[in-house]
Order: structure tokens, then C-alpha cells, then sequence
């Protein structure tokens, strides 16, 4: 086996040095004297060994191994095409090492040479919201160049933020971070009153990102809270979106999480009482929270139109139409991700095993080992491009067909900020 290409890439994660004790992970398995074979798996396998604690990266692997090297390989059928897995050891490596490189191994082939159906759910990955946040950013970036400064992430994806940092995004938690007088982009999630007085105050240049349904409830909060009521907003604690709303009328709203606190809740009149939510929430949990509240408060009034928003009950009722005929469910999106998370309790309540996966590392092979339909879907801040690369993934492991199940169409779009228009 070469090491020229695994020492490059291994190099990388090592400052400069080969490592000897990292493993490469096969792109393809190469031949001197016949075709290569692609390894679209391999990414699950290099997953699978950084959660063994084995230090890996990818490209080519040449099949015919130097003296001293440790190598695995393996070629099966994937459908109507050939695929294959692989790594090697650079250098002489401990037992300890060569174990794991041989566990995390078996762990991907002990899924392989299965045919699997992918009941892919539509609608699933950005909204407009996002859409327009991102774009926001984008914008900013190619009219002044970096940095472009953001309070908190602009959506929560790990990989979009990742890539708007590569491109001159600079992302903040607080606006004393931001230097005075510089633009600053509020993130989809919307902000408090006092933000925004901090900024006036710091002199920054605001370009607000935040999602017109979000600014919706804002408006509520700010008009019940007027008229005298109590404003009990259903939420999560410590969610950005949260925080902001409750920043509306903060004298005059009280977060409630469950319908058991809904249950116990005191306000000081209950004649005026009206009630607001999160706009990602679970929809059924969300009507038990409310129900509970009626029951408490008679009296209570609500928002002329739901809260939660369109992406978030698309995305719920497309991956209901799938969960049942699924033997496990994929959802792509970040572990702070509010309508991510919800895709994968929704899915659990209905029976069927479901994980919350970042991307094709994150997907374990004992997850797919007696799985032949695979529901996928993806939340709303989610790029579309990570739910084929999960298709690609498990294509690597057998043969997939894909099936679209399509609930609803979206067709919104936000109009951007005039800053940004231009």
C-alpha cells in the first residue's frame, strides 16, 4: 500500500507531521491493473472510528499493501454497481489501535449487502425563513466583504454556520463582542427589546434576519401584553427565540413548558389571560399544553392564527405519513435545533425508533442492520445537500430505492431587508 496519499491528508490533523498511529479511510480502493471502487461508505466508517477514539481521514487507498502495514478491505455488490470498504494503519500500530480499526470495520460490514428502501419526506430541510437568513448573510458577505458580524448563529446548523465562518462571518454571543459602529445581523431567531437598545447604544449597524413569523409573535406579545393580560408563552427555557419574546412584555409573560405546569400555573387575574408559543414547538404536545390551560383559564385567548409556523407543521405531518411504514427514522439537523429535535420525538411516539444525525458521520451501522426502510427526513435549518449525502452513505452499504412521499408544497418567500437588496 502507498501511505503518500494517507500521509497528506493525515498530515492535516497533525500538524503538518504523518501521524503514525491515524488511520486512512478508503475514497476508493485502488488496483494497478483493474477499475477502482468507489466507497461511498466510507464516511460511515470514519464515523464509526472517531466514536472508537481512533484519529482518521479519507482518500484513496491503494490495495496492495507496503511491508509493516496494517490494512482491511473489503468489496461487495451495492445493486447494480460494485462498492467497497477500507482503511489502514499508518506505521506500526499498538493492538489496542488495530482492534478498533477492526471493531468499527465489522460495525459497518455487519450492515452491508442489505437492499433498503429511503421513504424520504417532502417537505424537509430549509424554510423560508431560513432561506432568507442565510441569504442575508450571503449578501452582506459578497457586497462588503468580511468580517460580517452575527449574534448568536444565524440558524442552528452546525454546518451552515461552519460555512458562513469559512466565507467571513464572524459569529457572536454578545454585542459587546461586535466592534462600535459595525454591522451587526440579528439571526432568525429574533432578539429582545433590550438587544436592540444595546445596539442603538453601541452604534451598530443592525441588519435584521430575524423570521417574519417570529417577529408575528413578537407583535402578539407586544399587543396582549397592552391590553392588560397575562401572556403565558409556550416554550423551551434558554431557547433564542424564547429569550427574545419573552423580552416583549417581561413584567407580563410567564413561560410555561408542559401541560403539567400548566396545570399548577397561578396569574394574577384570571378573566385576562391569552397565551402565545414557540414557533417550532411539536404541534400535539403543543394542543395538550393548551387544552390544559383552557381547563385552568376559561377565560383564556389565544392568537388569531397558530404560532407554530408552516415549515414546523409541514415537516411534522410529512414525517407521520412516513414514521408508520419506516423500521427506523434519520432526521438531519443540529442537536439545537428546536423542530429537528420535535421531528425525532414525534417519530419515537409513534413507535418507531428515530435518531437526530448532523450528517452521514453521525449515522451508526447498527441503526440499519435489520432496518430495510429507512424513513429520512431533515429540519428546517438543515441544508438539503447533507439528506442526499445520507442517501449517498447507505447507498454505499446496499442497494437503496427512494421513494418521495410529499405532503404539502411550500411556496412562501420572505422579502428581504432593503439594506441587503441592492
Amino acid at each position: 500500500m502507498s501511505f503518500t496519499a494517507a500521509q497528506s491528508i493525515l498530515a492535516a490533523n497533525n500538524r503538518g507531521r504523518p501521524d503514525p498511529g491515524a488511520v486512512l479511510v478508503a475514497e476508493d480502493l485502488l488496483w494497478p491493473d483493474r477499475p477502482s471502487v468507489p466507497c461511498p461508505a466510507g464516511v460511515l466508517l470514519e464515523g464509526e472510528l472517531r466514536r472508537r477514539g481512533v484519529r482518521a481521514g479519507r482518500g484513496p487507498l491503494h490495495a496492495e499493501a507496503d511491508r509493516g502495514a496494517v490494512a482491511l478491505r473489503s468489496v461487495f455488490r451495492a445493486g447494480d454497481h460494485t462498492a467497497g470498504l477500507g482503511a489502514a494503519i499508518t506505521g506500526s500500530p499498538s493492538p489496542e489501535l488495530t482492534e478498533r480499526v477492526c471493531g468499527a470495520m465489522a460495525a459497518c460490514l455487519s450492515a452491508a449487502g442489505t437492499a433498503r428502501t429511503v421513504l424520504l419526506a417532502a417537505p424537509r430541510s430549509f424554510c423560508a425563513g431560513v432561506e432568507r437568513a442565510i441569504e442575508i448573510v450571503e449578501r452582506l458577505l459578497a457586497q462588503r466583504g468580511g468580517p460580517v458580524y452575527v449574534r448568536k448563529q444565524i440558524v442552528h446548523n452546525v454546518h451552515v454556520v461552519r460555512d458562513l465562518e469559512c466565507r467571513g462571518a464572524v459569529f457572536v454571543d454578545e454585542l459587546s463582542e461586535v466592534p462600535p459602529g459595525a454591522a451587526v445581523v440579528f439571526s432568525a431567531h429574533g432578539v429582545s427589546p433590550a438587544v436592540r437598545t444595546e445596539a442603538k447604544r453601541r452604534r451598530l449597524e443592525v441588519v435584521d434576519a430575524t423570521c417574519p413569523l417570529v417577529t408575528k409573535v413578537h407583535t402578539e406579545a407586544r399587543r396582549f401584553a397592552a391590553r392588560g393580560d397575562t401572556v403565558i408563552l409556550i416554550g423551551h427555557a434558554g431557547h433564542e427565540e424564547v429569550e427574545g419574546t419573552l423580552g416583549e412584555a417581561p413584567r407580563r409573560m410567564v413561560l410555561v413548558q408542559s401541560a403539567e405546569e400548566a396545570r399548577k400555573l397561578e396569574v394574577p387575574d384570571p378573566q385576562r389571560v391569552s397565551y402565545l408559543t414557540q414557533t417550532t414547538l411539536s404541534v400535539d404536545e403543543t394542543a395538550e399544553v393548551v387544552e390544559a390551560l383552557r381547563r385552568r383559564f376559561p377565560a383564556l385567548r389565544g392568537p388569531a392564527s397558530d404560532d407554530i409556523c408552516y415549515a414546523t407543521t409541514n415537516r411534522q405531518d410529512a414525517l407521520k405519513a412516513i414514521a408508520a411504514e419506516s423500521d427506523v427514522v434519520l432526521v438531519v439537523g443540529s442537536k439545537n435545533s428546536s423542530n429537528s429535535v420535535r421531528l425525532v420525538e414525534l417519530s419515537r411516539r409513534a413507535g418507531t425508533p428515530a435518531h437526530l444525525i448532523d450528517g452521514p458521520p453521525d449515522l451508526r451501522p447498527e441503526w440499519l442492520i435489520d432496518a430495510k426502510v429507512v424513513g429520512l427526513t431533515a429540519g428546517a435549518s438543515a441544508p438539503p445537500r447533507l439528506v442526499n449525502a445520507v442517501i449517498a452513505a447507505m447507498g454505499g452499504l446496499g442497494p437503496v430505492k427512494v421513494e418521495e412521499r410529499e405532503t404539502s408544497r411550500e411556496t412562501i418567500h420572505f422579502t428581504l431587508p432593503a439594506t441587503v437588496r441592492s
